[in-house]
């Protein structure tokens, strides 16, 4: 039988965490140095309200993926041991 391989690498994982957090940061950062938005910090902000959004789908993705992979290779855990 196979083994199943997982679809993420850590790698993979924490740039998708790293993403999500450091796109709310800098929002954030921006929301608290704004006194009064000109067009390019307009344009900035929306840059990163996308950045934030692909952050968290991508986040959400692994998150997903992660766990049914864990579910995958405890299922053939399990049918290997009762095989042997």
């Amino acid at each position: 039988m196979q083994k199943y391989r997982r679809r993420n690498t850590p790698a993979f994982t924490v740039l998708a965490y790293f993403t999500f957090f450091a796109g709310v940061s800098m929002f954030c950062i921006g929301l608290y140095n704004a006194d009064n938005l000109q067009l390019n910090e307009k344009g900035y902000y929306i840059a990163v309200m996308i950045l934030v959004a692909v952050g968290a789908i991508l986040t959400q993705k692994v998150t997903r993926d992660n766990a049914e992979d864990d579910e995958i290779i405890a299922e053939q855990e399990r049918r290997m041991s009762k095989a042997e």
